[in-house]
């Protein structure tokens, strides 16, 4: 028998017999993980795999046609007995020697004895020396006969080891093997089994951490098998592999500084950088420092690319360019789409593409809900991209030499992240900035080196030219900082401090409506501004009837209610069907499985709001897409209603127009009124017209003395809020506001209230 000895290092489990340290055999268990342990595994799981046995999960109990043939070879006797053991060792398992049926069965022998010590009977004993006879036949017959070799068997086991399984390994052990058990969950259920750690001891290196997500002897296998194909799918080789930034000392722009050939002396690597800034270590100074390294780099003719925030997709003729087809496998799609690298001319830079190429592609393959057709879009931004930006890049290149790829703004989306990951693979220096904290860049990276400040500055554009290079002074700064104090989250806005809106529809009594009517959006109940949206509570009312029959005061409430930025409508309908629209004819063009399509309308000839803020024409088109997702209007999306209201919204009035481009959101909003005084409905356009400007932010009250539905036949649902406040008024002129005179009851309102209070 051997016993067991304890590891100089992990590389003795190779080691022969003769040639070990201390003549013995190991059996640990691996609790903890890095990459040491990584190659230890592949290494073990390659020498089991050839002299030895894997186990993944755990050693199933012998079934009824295991038992059957054993009982029909061997029979069902069983004594506790050394010598009873020995002999049906020799019988079942004729090619060990009497050395190994000696080693085994005295191993046996010791565990039945101290079961049965431990107060197994009988019946027990006979259970698990047929179990271990199973197990030694069909799970380990082909090692048996190796046993206490000079090379000695290896057997890998993953999983949570049972009482019995750790009993019959420690047989195993004993009688001459090595064995490792992989537990991803850490020593707690063996040492259940094993308290003492009596059969097994445990592997303790520094720098262990835990197994990564999905670690398995199967994802094992699977790297390994693509690492084989990745060499062929390789071809050949570069002469240099990437020291990705380990030869960095932490000061970036200084690290960048280097030359290539004073960043490390290995000949076999070429040292690049995947670096990330994020914020600004100093406002006023970043944007000169990135010019003055841009200048240095470019001095010392380092070949450079400049991105601004995106990496524009690649266009049509990018994209026809590459040559493709249909793929079943992803080998197949590697080898085939190699053939965009023959533009290459430069037979010492082509390897360096083609592995970063191989890698990338396989690793996106790896991802969870990757598919082939996925893969294959991806495949064709990389090469587009590469072509690109490949002269600016490699054009002369020589290694050791070392680009850089400077990309403002941070990742927008996993393709660029890929690119991005794809050019650290080659002798470039990726550089990603993100000044602007507001600004988050999605690339992530094992290898990812990263310096933070807490200080945002946004910059529109990275300084490559002395020229257009605005830079903020102290001052500039410091304006900055106040406006920051102030504005947010102060109650304090600026003007058009914030870009997009969402209303809030206010129930209110009808007298409220005086009070908030005049009131800025941010003193009205429930504004509030939360991730740059403004919340902006509007009113949206029908009043109905004249209260208490009095026309005259009747029209002196509506008169209070009118000022420079109030549309006062009284003759409907105010769109009549089939008015001339010169926007109503491209309709078609301009939606898309009922989406709008913001690009198309922008850059139509006849868009009319290209004037208006950039902001204010999303704001716009927001709205527009609001009011078709919600499908208020009857017929949208079933009898081309949509396309209605596409032409209605973008052939608005210029008055409308104005009020709609200086309207702040935090501040007073617009008002439409309508007055119906008689029989007269409004029109689907005109419904079109007020739902839209309700949306968009606008008052919009309705003052019909009739009680007649005016509208409500155009609508899908009737989400206004109704005031009756009078008796039904028929046939009523409406009055030049202008020419009535002003009351003044400015507390009659008030008093009205707290009169309903009596």
């Amino acid at each position: 028998m051997l016993r067991q000895v304890p590891l100089v290092q992990l590389d003795d489990y190779f080691s022969e017999l003769s040639r070990r340290q201390q003549k013995g055999v190991y059996f640990y268990r691996i609790n903890g993980y890095n990459e040491q342990i990584h190659d230890f595994i592949a290494k073990y799981h390659e020498a089991a795999r050839k002299n030895g046995v894997i186990i993944e999960g755990r050693l199933n109990n012998p079934d009824n046609n295991n038992l059957a043939y054993y009982g029909e070879i061997m029979g069902m006797d069983f004594m506790l007995d050394r010598r009873f053991i020995n002999e049906r060792l020799h019988k079942w398992l004729p090619r060990m020697s009497t050395a190994q049926c000696d080693n085994v069965s005295g191993s046996i022998f010791d565990v039945l004895t101290n079961l049965k010590r431990a107060g197994k009977n009988d019946n027990m004993l006979k259970n698990v020396y047929v179990k271990f006879m199973c197990w030694l036949y069909y799970k380990f017959e082909r090692i048996v006969h190796k046993l206490g070799d000079n090379e000695l068997p290896k057997i890998l086991f993953e999983g949570e080891v049972t009482n019995y399984e750790i009993l019959f390994f420690n047989v195993l052990s004993i009688a001459g093997c090595d064995i490792v058990l992989l537990q991803y969950n850490g020593d707690a259920a063996y040492l259940k089994v094993d308290p003492t750690s009596s059969m097994s001891k445990d592997l303790k290196l520094p720098g262990l951490g835990s197994f990564p997500q999905g670690f398995s002897l199967k994802s094992l296998r699977q790297e390994m098998l693509d690492n084989v194909n990745k060499q062929r799918l390789y071809g050949e080789m570069p002469k240099l592999l990437p020291c990705t930034n380990a030869w960095m000392e932490g000061k970036l722009f200084e690290d960048l500084r280097k030359p290539a050939g004073k960043r490390g002396t290995d000949s076999r690597f070429f040292y690049n950088s995947l670096c990330r800034m994020n914020g600004v270590e100093d406002k006023v100074s970043y944007v000169n420092e990135l010019y003055y390294l841009y200048n240095e780099l470019r001095s010392g003719n380092r070949r450079m690319a400049v991105v601004n925030h995106t990496i524009d997709p690649p266009t049509p003729d990018e994209i026809s360019a590459i040559s493709r087809k249909n793929y079943e496998k992803t080998d197949q799609l590697i080898l085939d789409m190699a053939v965009n690298f023959r533009s290459i001319t430069d037979r010492e830079l082509l390897p360096y593409i083609r592995r970063a190429f191989v890698d990338t592609i396989l690793e996106e393959s790896h991802k969870p809900m990757s598919n082939i057709n996925k893969l294959t879009n991806k495949a064709v931004y990389l090469l587009c991209w590469l072509n690109r930006y490949r002269g600016k890049l490699f054009s002369g290149w020589k290694p050791p030499e070392v680009s850089v790829f400077f990309y403002l703004g941070g990742c927008r989306n996993e393709n660029e992240a890929m690119f991005c990951r794809f050019l650290a693979k080659m002798p470039v220096d990726v550089v990603i900035l993100a000044p602007d904290l507001n600004q988050k860049c999605c690339l992530t990276d094992k290898l990812l080196f990263e310096v933070n400040y807490n200080e945002s500055l946004a910059v529109d554009k990275f300084p490559d030219q002395q020229q257009g290079i605005k830079i903020g002074t102290a001052a500039f700064q410091a304006e900055r900082e106040l406006d920051k104090i102030m504005y947010q989250d102060s109650g304090m806005y600026r003007d058009q401090q914030y870009e997009k809106a969402e209303v809030i529809t206010l129930q209110t009594m009808y007298e409220e409506i005086f009070i908030l009517w005049d009131q800025e959006m941010k003193y009205r109940p429930n504004f509030s501004t939360s991730n740059g949206m403004v919340n902006m509570p509007v009113i949206f009312s029908k009043v109905v009837g004249v209260k208490n029959g009095d026309v005259n005061a009747y029209w002196q409430s509506i008169k209070k209610l009118i000022n420079p930025d109030t549309i006062v409508i009284s003759n409907v309908p105010l769109i009549r069907p089939g008015s001339p629209n010169p926007m109503k004819q491209h309709a078609t063009q301009f939606l898309r499985n009922g989406k709008l399509q913001r690009n198309k309308i922008k850059e139509h000839k006849d868009y009319p709001y290209k004037i208006l803020r950039e902001s204010m024409q999303e704001h716009i088109l927001d709205k527009m897409q609001e009011l078709l997702d919600r499908r208020l209007i009857k017929g949208t999306f079933q009898n081309g209603m949509e396309y209605n209201i596409i032409g209605t919204i973008l052939n608005l009035d210029k008055r409308t127009i104005r009020m709609i481009q200086k309207f702040d959101f935090t501040k007073k909003n617009p008002k439409l009124i309508f007055i119906v005084t008689r029989e007269d409905l409004l029109s689907v356009e005109d419904t079109i017209f007020f739902s839209f400007l309700s949306l968009v932010g606008f008052d919009v009250i309705f003052f019909v003395p009739t009680g007649y539905q005016c509208f409500e036949q155009n609508l899908t649902q009737n989400t206004i809020e109704v005031h009756e406040i009078g008796e039904y008024k028929y046939d009523l002129g409406v009055p030049n506001f202008n020419a009535l005179p002003q009351v003044n009851n400015r507390h009659s309102i008030w008093r009205e209230i707290f009169k309903r209070g009596n």
